[in-house]
């Protein structure tokens, strides 16, 4: 169904959506700005800086993809779209959770502080790395959504080389706070 100026329904949803995706990841990279102001004063340091690059590229890949395979022949919402929203605000809700749960400590890349806790609360007491799995959640459902279908894989695959070097740094970090 198309609207006065011709575009469509479908498409106007999924502007606004997209819209504010990006609008919440560039408050995100605010508060985990703000965060590692905070960790870096009590003596905090980063680790894993080389592959940031890598993780900041997956996720301009998945945005630009997702536009550009949505709005290139939007024809209708994802097959499944009731069952892809909700596993999307079930993401959402894991993700906030580790989020809050990890207070000051939350950041987007991997930063060390002398005295910091290894966090076992929230998500965290049932899974390791929650906020991955929120992640690699909604770069499946988000273009499933909408019918994306090779954004989903490709961002998938991406994602899964990324996280894997990711982890791995992460883990080595929280050995070296536990020590």
């Amino acid at each position: 169904m198309k609207g006065e100026n011709g575009i469509g329904i479908g498409v106007t949803f999924f502007l606004v959506f997209f819209g504010l995706l990006i609008i919440q990841r560039l408050l995100e990279l605010w508060v985990a700005r703000r965060h590692a102001v905070l960790v870096m004063a009590e003596g905090g340091y980063e680790v894993g800086q080389d592959h940031y690059k890598w993780i900041v590229g997956t996720h301009v890949v998945f945005f630009v993809g997702l536009l550009v395979e949505v709005t290139g022949r939007f024809d209708g919402y994802g097959a499944g779209f009731p069952l892809w929203f909700g596993l999307f605000i079930l993401a959402q809700l894991l993700r906030y959770w580790a989020i809050f749960s990890l207070g000051r400590y939350w950041n987007t890349r991997i930063i060390v502080a002398p005295r910091m806790e290894h966090i076992r609360r929230g998500p965290y007491r049932f899974i390791p790395h929650p906020n991955y799995v929120a992640v690699v959640t909604e770069l499946i459902v988000i273009p499933m959504m909408f019918g994306a279908y090779f954004t989903a894989v490709a961002a998938t695959i991406i994602n899964a080389m990324v996280l894997r070097r990711r982890i791995r740094v992460e883990e080595m970090a929280l050995r070296e706070v536990e020590r």
